[in-house]
């Protein structure tokens, strides 16, 4: 049987660091996640207004997002801002400044595609009927644009909990850090165990993100 290197996992609190390590990078997702989902609503709301300057403002705002790589923003918040601006910033609260400034453009968008894809004749019905502005957007807008947006919100959260694994880059002891850490201290002894410490950082990323994708797919299909 050929050798995997997975026994490294078994010396010490190895297992237990690697667990440790996927929380941190869990932790900065799920704060992330949280600000990206309030922020984003609003985002959305504000894309969809007919104002020539808040439509360029927010379409700059996507646009910077989508072009720049998540890692350049993480080295100029972390490396760029401290020093310009004489703060100490620690790793973790600036990958979840970073990931919720990215997080907010993203579900913005989708808001607001999920907004505009309400026909307008369903607008026009529910004016005609005496309805005001709140109760169409309270009773008609926002239940069709929470079904059609929550599938897609997930698959959000399970990118931004894959893209943590940047966040080494600036230092912070998250699970591929550890991975690396743990490998390095067993090169000598144990060369073939980047293969299983890698393996294993896998499985836990599928295990915290496979339910998630699963929860997408049944709800887009039960509301189709």
């Amino acid at each position: 049987m050929p050798d995997l290197g997975l026994e490294v996992l078994l010396k010490g609190k190895n297992m237990a660091r690697i667990l440790g390590g996927l929380g941190v990078a869990l932790r900065i997702s799920l704060l992330s996640v949280m600000i990206s989902i309030f922020a984003g609503i609003l985002m959305g709301m504000l894309m969809t207004w007919k104002n020539p300057i808040s439509r360029a403002l927010t379409r700059c705002y996507l646009e910077v997002v989508r072009i720049m790589p998540q890692m350049v923003l993480l080295f100029l918040v972390y490396f760029g801002t401290t020093r310009i601006f004489g703060w100490n910033l620690s790793g973790e609260l600036s990958a979840v400044i970073v990931f919720s400034f990215w997080g907010t453009a993203e579900m913005g968008d989708l808001v607001r595609g999920a907004l505009i894809s309400i026909p307008v004749h369903q607008y026009e019905s529910a004016a005609a009927l005496g309805m005001t502005s709140g109760q169409i957007y309270r009773y008609i807008v926002l239940p069709q644009t929470v079904r059609r947006l929550i599938p897609l919100s997930i698959n959000l959260i399970t990118r931004m909990i894959k893209t943590t694994s940047l966040v080494l880059m600036i230092g912070v002891v998250e699970v591929l850090k550890v991975a690396q850490q743990i490998i390095e201290a067993n090169r000598m002894n144990s060369p073939n165990a980047a293969f299983g410490v890698y393996l294993t950082v896998f499985l836990l990323y599928f295990i915290a993100c496979w339910p998630i994708s699963m929860l997408a797919g049944a709800l887009e299909k039960r509301w189709r």
